[in-house]
């Protein structure tokens, strides 16, 4: 049926379960897996503390480490299911856009990801990046919660 899944992943519990689930489901049906990790550019101006960097370069370089870190969880679940792995990280003010894009890049035939389970006006006002990626794709989307 399936022979390539695109995990996304942002480093959630959420995130993180949805990579256990997705690895097993890889290794069942004998496909491969892309992970990837969509980071934000950096930004001169940012709503909080968090999101703000002494520079461009050290920012990027924070990034990177990050992203290293939330595919590192996806690469020895794979690799300890003995299940082929290949990793992306990518900049983007959209993540949902980068996901339906490595996922036709790398000849996906499905994406397995979670959702962080909003529901009501919350779901409505912060939207997520689970229903964009279901919006704009016409790859099949499993998602986990």
């Amino acid at each position: 049926m399936f022979k390539h899944i695109l995990i996304p992943t942002d480093g959630s519990d959420l995130s993180n379960l949805a990579i256990a689930q997705g690895v097993k489901f890889a290794k069942e049906i004998h496909a491969k897996i892309t992970g990837v990790t969509v980071t934000m550019p950096f930004h001169f101006f940012a709503l909080e503390a968090t999101m703000v960097s002494d520079s461009v370069d050290r920012y990027a370089e924070d990034s990177k480490v990050m992203a290293a870190r939330h595919l590192k969880v996806l690469k020895d679940a794979a690799d300890k299911a003995d299940v082929e792995c290949a990793l992306v990280h990518c900049v983007s003010e959209h993540p949902y856009a980068e996901i339906v894009k490595t996922a036709q890049d790398a000849g996906c035939d499905v994406i397995f990801m979670a959702s962080h389970g909003r529901r009501g006006i919350q779901a409505l006002v912060m939207g997520g990046e689970t229903h964009k990626v279901l919006t704009h794709t016409k790859i099949p989307v499993v998602v986990f919660r």
